[in-house]
């Protein structure tokens, strides 16, 4: 199993593609890696932080898909009724957008440094964005 490295601001996770839930999403995603973008607090979800995709496509319908992760979770919700995007959640977040609640593919999970969670989602709400980045260790 790859496994897969998350640095985001000063904080730093590790974790697993969820790769026989959600199969095509992983490989989408492993694509485009290693992942670089900018990581903002969420307006309507909860205590989650997520990365706005615009017009980006994967290439992916619904798979494993989930309104509630789990914190330490992240999904990718593959565009329609509102932009591509990212999700992670570090605390209860129910994943919505001004269009209502929305459902995302729950492809890959964090295991290493969940204790950090909660303080990084902090300072993404305190500090504003963050540098996030994804790659392969």
């Amino acid at each position: 199993m790859m496994k897969l490295r998350v640095v985001a601001g000063d904080f730093e996770f590790s974790g697993h593609f969820e790769d026989a839930l959600a199969p095509q999403t992983c490989a989408a995603f492993r694509k485009h890696l290693p992942f670089e973008s900018k990581v903002i607090h969420v307006r309507w979800s909860g205590e989650g932080v997520w990365i706005p995709l615009g017009d980006m496509q994967f290439g992916v319908g619904y798979e494993n898909a989930t309104s509630y992760p789990a914190p330490g979770q992240i999904i990718l919700y593959p565009g329609g009724v509102s932009e591509t995007e990212i999700l992670l959640g570090y605390g209860p977040v129910q994943f919505a957008s001004k269009a209502g609640q929305l459902a995302g593919n729950h492809f890959i999970t964090l295991t290493d440094g969940l204790d950090q969670l909660q303080a990084f989602g902090k300072s993404v709400l305190w500090k504003g964005a963050q540098k996030i980045v994804f790659s392969i260790d």
